[in-house]
């Protein structure tokens, strides 16, 4: 009979997911004050099911602060080794010469960019590990601190594509930290489905239509939500000027009726990790 119920439960767990579950992720919290309320609005008035925040960034105690007064929204903690826009930037929280430029800022990008300053990406730098992970564990430390719900973490403009060993370190800091590594989830992307410029109600029609495909299994939409005001208008970067038009035509697809009832009407459970990592 053992025999039996074992060979019925494997049969059980070998069937194919039916269901069809999204995480949709809103990032770069404490980076900006319209990038905070906007995350929370689409928490509380739309699809939004978690959001990630950047330690380091100059809103960071706002987000704290609204984060703990919603505790329903599951938090990542946006690892940080890079500070990318223009007009606004934020230091390590420890001393991390390798990491930082001439100011003390951390350094605008992973990789280098066409014609970008040289000298200005982590890739150009001689890193040292150590202060990596000295400066990661400030960041994971301070979130946990201030923000009871953290459940994950997640990685700043892709920096583990560094090497192996930044790879490897941030999975295990993660663990050690109790705190659940997304890429081991096997969780899907949707993938990109609309343009930077398009309009809140263009990349809404097109969020709803992707949606109508979605086969069953675990996915993933990400994006940034925020407020399109004086702050976010000032914050861009050459070859992305338009940050802000961006941002809020994203919170608007977030919000949008034509998105909510396509999840609805095809029964798609919006999920988040600290859901997952109890199942």
């Amino acid at each position: 009979m053992r025999l039996i119920v074992t060979l019925l439960l494997s049969a059980v767990a070998l069937q194919p997911v039916q269901e069809i579950r999204l995480i949709v992720k809103g990032d770069d919290m404490g980076a900006a004050h319209g990038i905070n309320t906007a995350t929370i609005d689409a928490f509380k008035n739309g699809v939004l099911t978690t959001t990630n925040v950047i330690v380091p960034g100059p809103w960071f105690p706002e987000a704290a602060r609204l984060l703990k007064e919603h505790p329903g929204l599951d938090v990542g903690v946006h690892l940080a080794l890079t500070s990318e826009w223009d007009n606004v930037k934020w230091r390590p929280l420890t001393a991390s010469p390798s990491i930082a430029d001439e100011d003390g800022y951390l350094l605008p990008m992973v990789q280098p960019r066409a014609g970008a300053a040289p000298g200005r990406s982590l890739k150009e730098r001689t890193l040292s590990l150590e202060e990596i992970e000295r400066e990661l564990r400030a960041q994971i430390t301070l979130a946990k601190r201030h923000i009871p719900q953290v459940t994950y973490t997640w990685n700043h403009m892709g920096f583990t594509s560094l090497g192996a060993d930044v790879a490897t370190l941030v999975a295990r800091l993660s663990k050690e930290y109790g705190l659940v590594v997304p890429s081991e989830l096997g969780v899907q992307s949707i993938g990109r489905i609309y343009d930077g410029k398009d309009s809140g109600s263009v990349k809404a029609d097109k969020l709803a239509a992707r949606l109508e495909t979605l086969a069953p299994g675990l996915w993933l939409h990400i994006d940034h939500a925020s407020t399109d005001d004086a702050e976010m208008r000032a914050i861009g970067h050459a070859g992305y000027e338009w940050v802000a038009a961006d941002r809020a035509a994203v919170f608007a697809a977030w919000t949008s009726p034509k998105v909510r009832e396509v999840i609805t009407r095809r029964g798609i459970k919006l999920t988040n990790y600290r859901e997952l990592s109890t199942r």
